[in-house]
């Protein structure tokens, strides 16, 4: 995630880190729906596939892209482009289209998009793609960024497994369970684009870039479900392994929250943390991860995130700190929110204004 510099004395943070309890708020209480997107056997045929992803794989592929090889895959070093490559070749064998008009998977972000004088080299996103069945031309966009923040001058790696290591893992379990759907015959009836997101860490200049030069047109994408942190337990639920932050669920579109909320209730009863989701939130956490580039072009979204943690940006954050059994229940609640907005009849009607920074 990306760090951000709040115009605040110090002794203010404080006080509102410890008053953070204060500022709950939980939006409207969600309307129970339908959530059956498969009509039939939906029921039965969710479950099925929710089981395919597995602690296992999760923890098997985290300590390979979390590991030291990857030199804490800094935006445009050979550490990032070994990541990218990992990424390809994952998407390339399990037989998921490259979602990118050349085929290769790549959108190249040039150098010149960054900041000026910032010294980065030209980096990529990662784009994989599954068409829809019946309504080809709608898009869902699941999103973690693949970036962190590289190494320090001693050569110690910050390894960023739950920054954002944990989302961009969760997303190739998600997808692979899709495509187990699709070899069943249960295909999604919208498309679905499966994209990793360079820069963030440098100021969310991948899923900008993205957004300015989208390869799916952002009316035809229904939401984005953005993965920033998922692995950890923060400092307000350290005994707590049932939750996940949910932010801008109900930002733009009342039903997104209301689905959200509805899967949730039927297959997991989680607890759905809303705090950071508060008007005016300190810490201002909607406003930091790649959703908002989305969020800005009126695309509804769901950040899924876990809180701030004793390693966040610190060379300790490493696979084995990862909370596999939560990590794991959170990926399957956001595979399934997937699933029930890739089949429904309809797309969520987008009902609100676009919050403002």
């Amino acid at each position: 995630m990306k760090r951000i510099f709040l115009i605040l004395a110090c002794s203010a943070i404080v006080i509102s880190c410890k008053e953070s309890k204060k500022t709950v708020t939980t939006p409207e209480k969600p309307v129970y729906i339908d959530v059956t997107s498969l009509e039939g056997d939906g029921d039965k045929v969710l479950p099925t596939y929710m089981e395919t992803i597995t602690e296992e794989e999760l923890k098997e592929m985290l300590y390979v892209y979390a590991g030291d090889e990857m030199e804490g895959r800094n935006t445009g070093d050979p550490g990032q482009k070994k990541a990218v490559e990992y990424l390809r070749n994952y998407y390339k064998e399990i037989e998921i289209a490259s979602g990118t008009p050349d085929g290769n998977y790549f959108q190249k972000v040039p150098k010149e998009f960054f900041r000026r004088n910032s010294g980065l080299n030209d980096s990529e996103n990662v784009l994989a793609f599954i068409k829809g069945s019946e309504k080809p031309e709608e898009v869902l966009v699941i999103s973690a960024h693949l970036d962190h923040v590289g190494m320090d001058s001693k050569g110690n790696v910050y390894n960023g497994a739950d920054d954002d290591g944990s989302g961009t893992i969760a997303l190739l379990e998600i997808a692979e369970a899709f495509k187990q759907a699709i070899k069943d015959g249960y295909p999604p009836k919208r498309s679905i684009l499966f994209l990793h997101v360079t820069g963030e860490e440098k100021g969310l200049y991948g899923s900008k870039y993205y957004a300015e030069n989208p390869v799916y047109p952002l009316e035809n994408t229904i939401a984005d479900l953005n993965i920033d942190m998922i692995g950890r337990n923060d400092f307000e639920h350290p005994n707590d392994n049932d939750y996940v932050y949910l932010i801008g669920s109900d930002k733009l579109s009342t039903e997104l929250h209301q689905i959200s909320a509805a899967v949730n209730m039927k297959y997991f009863n989680m607890n759905l943390d809303y705090r950071y989701n508060a008007e005016n939130e300190p810490n201002r956490f909607y406003y930091r991860s790649d959703h908002y580039n989305f969020a800005k072009h009126n695309v509804p979204i769901i950040f899924y995130f876990n809180g701030v943690h004793e390693d966040y940006h610190k060379i300790t954050d490493t696979a084995d700190k990862i909370n596999y059994p939560l990590y794991h229940r959170r990926v399957q609640l956001i595979f399934a929110t997937a699933w029930e907005l890739a089949n429904r009849k309809e797309r969520p009607v987008v009902d609100k204004a676009v919050p403002k920074p």
